[in-house]
């Protein structure tokens, strides 16, 4: 690679001397030319002076700045090199900080810095592990392609990466784009996006490619062999309808499921269960679900309780008509607190019984 700016990195009193290339590269992406419709033929940009008119070389092409009142001022390169800024040929560091303290609407180039000499080597390579090691960004100021910018530096395997940053008063306000009216959510919704996001997966870099240049490709091919080129199906949308936003979430996470594989039985049951909790409720339903649980086994317990008296009252009934007591002693023996209560029932049975016997002996013994 070559590179694209040497100077050094004034770290403290420290100074890593190192050579800057371009991290990134657009030469994959599309690229049309300017062409005249009617011949087809190719439409070329001349420079051209404005006051006679003539084609101007490139060597003969020149920076100038535009005044208020619209004069131009000529900027030589010597003019800027004369200029009192010392991040002309260093990027002098001013701060360590988190990099989620940066906003990434500031990223604006990519770059490499690699170590200048063999003597920049272990400074160098100190920089880049204290950066990993601390797991900060270096912020600083440089001078670039004619213009000084923000810079910040972090450990990018292996190596030293520096993206240039915009000011901070190049980056526009949010607010007029926001929703000026507030908007309510709702719990079972904000849980269904999240699932959808859960279902999506991790991001697979050798799966991302550009289909807009390989669809290009493919109608440039058919266009030379002279056929044309199959129109391309057209994906689902909405048209910009007004849609059921429970119901697409709901559809986008079985979707995102079944294309992984994921689909059946245990999706219904997960979105079931990703969709029930209203908003600001879910310590109330815990609680309720608790209420619900006691309360149904409060019921059992009563329904236990009334079973154990009725077959309690149908034992001393038995017993009392002279049916056998091997029953009562089943109940009593059975255990558990129906069983004590039953027989506690059934010995006053008895003693009832004996009562009402010894009252009709004492009447057939008076007749």
């Amino acid at each position: 690679m070559r590179s694209v700016w040497n100077g050094s990195i004034s770290f403290g009193l420290v100074s890593i001397p190192v050579k800057t290339y371009s991290a990134t590269e657009r030469t994959a992406s599309v690229s049309f030319v300017r062409i005249h419709e009617k011949d087809g033929g190719r439409i070329h940009y001349r420079k051209v002076c404005e006051l006679d008119g003539e084609e101007v070389p490139n060597e003969e092409v020149g920076k100038g700045y535009q005044a208020a009142d619209d004069t131009i001022v000529p900027i030589t390169d010597e003019d800027l090199a004369k200029l009192p800024l010392p991040t002309t040929k260093t990027l002098t560091i001013l701060a360590f900080v988190g990099a989620d303290e940066i906003d990434p609407l500031q990223l604006d180039k990519s770059y490499f810095l690699g170590p200048n000499g063999v003597a920049a080597a272990k400074p160098y390579a100190l920089l880049r592990d204290a950066l990993e090691h601390q797991e900060k960004v270096a912020i600083g100021k440089v001078a670039m392609h004619g213009r000084e910018t923000l810079a910040m530096l972090r450990s990018h395997d292996g190596a030293i990466a520096m993206h240039t940053l915009l000011w901070p008063d190049q980056v526009r306000s949010a607010r007029t784009v926001a929703p000026s009216d507030k908007v309510e959510i709702r719990e079972n919704e904000l849980t269904l996006a999240e699932t959808l996001m859960d279902s999506l997966g991790e991001l697979d870099e050798s799966e991302l490619h550009d289909d807009y240049r390989e669809a290009v490709e493919e109608l440039v091919s058919a266009k030379l062999e002279g056929g044309e080129p199959t129109a391309p199906r057209a994906a689902p949308g909405t048209g910009g309808k007004v849609i059921d936003l429970m119901a697409a979430l709901e559809n986008s996470v079985r979707a995102a499921r079944e294309s992984r594989g994921e689909g059946g039985a245990g999706t219904e049951q997960d979105e079931e269960s990703a969709s029930v909790t209203p908003i600001g409720s879910r310590k109330t339903a815990k609680k309720t679900a608790a209420k619900a649980a006691s309360g149904s086994g409060a019921k059992k317990t009563a329904a236990a309780r009334k079973t154990s008296g009725s077959a309690a009252r149908k034992t001393a009934s038995g017993k009392a008509s002279g049916s056998g007591g091997s029953g009562t002693k089943k109940t009593a023996g059975s255990g558990g607190s129906g069983g004590k209560k039953t027989a506690a029932k059934t010995s006053t049975a008895k003693s009832a019984a004996k009562k009402s016997t010894a009252k009709r002996s004492g009447k057939k013994a008076s007749a």
